[in-house]
């Protein structure tokens, strides 16, 4: 393709802040109000001609938003570049502009149908604590299905017979969107995603469209095209900045954000883009004053696949039209970050990766000591107090392994386990002990929480490869104990932890119930006080309503205590939290006693780094919050 020369009425043609349209005639409206119930909130903005309070505010971050009626179809191409769907030209399928003098909304006359991305756009204004804990929890309890799904081996089963490669995250998705469980597609909300936190992280790009971040499963502009805007224009709601384009430019809280088209099927720019489709959208998201959230695509290290982080909302406060790297016309965008926000996602991230590097040449005051486990473990476990002068974690024998009464392992002589030579298939002794099917995936990811799980161990002729030893090796996430102002010791990761990883075993020495109640001390852990929330992991009931409870195999109650009082790992400083982000799961290997099967700790769902990770021990929490909550990743 020949070299296109820059058409210089573009510049000129390039749209400048205009003031908005007029309504329509036939708008029906109603005040948006600031205080929004949680019943307001899951409807949108109220229903048809509700009238609710306004505030008042007449500056542009809190002028009310005008909203349309559904689409009756998939509307900006939700598989493609900006590709637009069939749509509904009706006065009903009408998306939003912001209405600077009209502190009101029209509010949709037409309920989307199911499965169908509406193009209604709202923003939702102050919620309460407790319709913000309703949509965080909805939206963590769909995170944790997604997950589930993606590793869960019946997404193979049903495949079976097929000769083709599978996309278990597609798949994944799919099935959720054939039930209807993608979030946020009767709405498209213009800001924040309720439940979602800046700092979250994403595995998958098909992940932003599942939990209502992006609408688009390719495109970095995900928009209202132009025949569904209440005034003929396209409106852009989010991007991805995952450096597709080679003009961009990253400054953390600023960000040139190049426009799209003009590539060629190698990815290379070969024409001049157009004042068309995203880029207009962009344009008028820009004329308007509406904010955008922006997702980073990372790398994470050498070869790996990128993850994508939510860092917040941007505003674009600048756009020209530009000569680009490769000579060909582009339009640029200058975006700026919103004030107020937490920290970037991406940032942590970075911070992470730099700290398990050089720990002192990043932070040179505060780490205490480099190692509490003394290379007991097989990665160190970073100790960092720039609080106070406390080393009480230096005060205790290390342990990496739980240290159990002899009479465990005599009861354990009459045992047996596999006998496989290099790997353990689905006729192994072991798998059988797990009810048919191996407990972790080729990954060493927990599929599903289970009463118990067998690994190979003592008694197994398999090689320590074998996928069926995992939780036995010892940590393979690096680990620090740190100081906090508000509830003393806590635990963080410095690598981006997956759904169902391993963590670490709460190991310490183990007492009888009768010499628990001889010794009677406040470091006791008792494990049957757990609050077993991590029964939801891997429960697929949503997407196959016959999905059997996990019962087997069972063992009885956990009785013992776990005395960390002089010995303890670093699993004594997880602090307790009653919306956990790990879970505890029994496992035998050493021995085969049920009475006494080792506590081993997984994530319940993606953990970004520096963030704290936290338990659920079972404590009542006071009003008064002596009971520390989960800290998030900006804290």
């Amino acid at each position: 393709m020949s070299e296109q020369p820059i058409d210089p009425m573009m510049l000129q043609n390039f749209p400048q802040p205009l003031p908005p349209p007029p309504l329509p005639a036939n708008s029906t409206s109603a005040e948006l109000s600031r205080d929004t119930t949680a019943e307001t909130v899951r409807n949108g903005v109220g229903d048809v001609g509700e009238e609710v309070e306004g505030s008042g505010d007449s500056s542009l971050d809190s002028q009310a938003l005008l909203v349309s009626g559904s689409s009756q179809n998939e509307v900006c191409g939700d598989e493609g570049d900006g590709v637009v769907g069939n749509v509904d030209e009706g006065p009903d399928s009408r998306a939003l502009v912001v209405a600077p003098h009209e502190n009101r909304v029209v509010v949709a006359a037409q309920s989307p149908k199911t499965g169908v991305r509406s193009a209604e756009m709202v923003r939702l204004r102050e919620i309460d604590s407790e319709t913000e804990r309703l949509f965080y929890g909805e939206y963590r309890a769909l995170r944790m299905l997604y997950d589930g799904l993606r590793v869960s081996p019946l997404l193979v089963s049903e495949e079976r017979g097929v000769n083709k490669w599978i996309r278990k995250d597609m798949k994944a998705a799919t099935l959720m969107r054939e039930r209807g469980l993608w979030l946020h597609r009767d709405k498209r909300i213009v800001g924040s995603i309720p439940g979602v936190n800046v700092g979250d992280v994403y595995l998958r790009y098909i992940e932003l469209c599942v939990f209502g971040l992006h609408g688009q499963t390719q495109a970095g502009i995900d928009y209202v095209c132009a025949s569904q805007s209440v005034n003929g224009e396209p409106i852009a709601t989010s991007i991805v900045f995952s450096g597709g384009y080679e003009d961009n430019e990253d400054f953390g809280n600023v960000i040139i954000y190049s426009g799209q088209g003009g590539k060629d099927r190698l990815n290379k720019q070969c024409a001049d883009q157009k004042l068309e489709g995203g880029n207009l959208a962009l344009a008028n998201s820009m004329r308007y004053g509406i904010e955008l959230r922006v997702i980073r695509g990372i790398k994470t290290g050498r070869g790996a696949a990128k993850v994508y982080i939510y860092d917040g909302l941007y505003k674009i406060v600048e756009s020209w039209f530009d000569v680009g790297k490769s000579g060909f016309g582009v339009f640029k965008f200058k975006l700026v970050r919103e004030h107020g926000q937490p920290c970037l996602g991406s940032a942590i991230l970075r911070l992470a990766e730099n700290i398990k590097a050089d720990p002192l040449a990043v932070r040179p005051t505060g780490y205490v000591h480099l190692d509490i486990s003394f290379k007991r473990e097989t990665i160190p476990v970073l100790l960092y107090n720039d609080v106070d002068t406390c080393r009480e974690p230096l005060c205790f024998e290390y342990l990496s392994k739980t240290v159990f009464p002899p009479h465990v392992f005599q009861q354990s002589n009459f045992q047996s386990g596999c006998s496989c030579v290099s790997a353990c298939g689905q006729d192994c002794v072991c798998a059988i002990k797990n009810g048919g099917n191996f407990p972790y995936d080729l990954n060493g990811i927990l599929i599903r929480w289970k009463p118990v799980v067998f690994e190979c161990g003592t008694f197994c002729k398999c090689p320590p490869t074998c996928h069926n030893r995992v939780s036995q090796h010892g940590l393979k996430t690096q680990l620090e104990v740190f100081r906090s102002k508000e509830a003393g010791w806590g635990v963080r990761s410095l690598d981006l932890i997956h759904a169902g990883t391993f963590i670490c075993e709460y190991a310490g020495v183990i007492l009888t119930k009768e010499q628990a109640t001889l010794f009677d001390s406040d470091e006791l852990i008792y494990p049957n006080t757990f609050v077993y929330k991590q029964k939801i992991w891997g429960d697929l009931s949503m997407v196959f309503p016959n999905f059997p409870l996990p019962t087997y195999p069972s063992i009885p109650p956990i009785e013992y205590a776990i005395d960390v009082s002089r010995f303890r790992s670093v699993a004594s400083y997880i602090r307790h939290s009653s919306c956990p982000n790990l879970m505890v799961q029994p496992v035998l290997h050493s021995h085969c006693n049920l009475y006494f099967p080792h506590l081993m700790i997984f994530s319940m769902e993606n953990i970004p780094p520096m963030m704290e990770l936290t338990l659920d021990y079972g404590i009542s929490e006071e009003p008064s919050g002596d009971v520390p909550e989960m800290l998030s990743i900006s804290n």
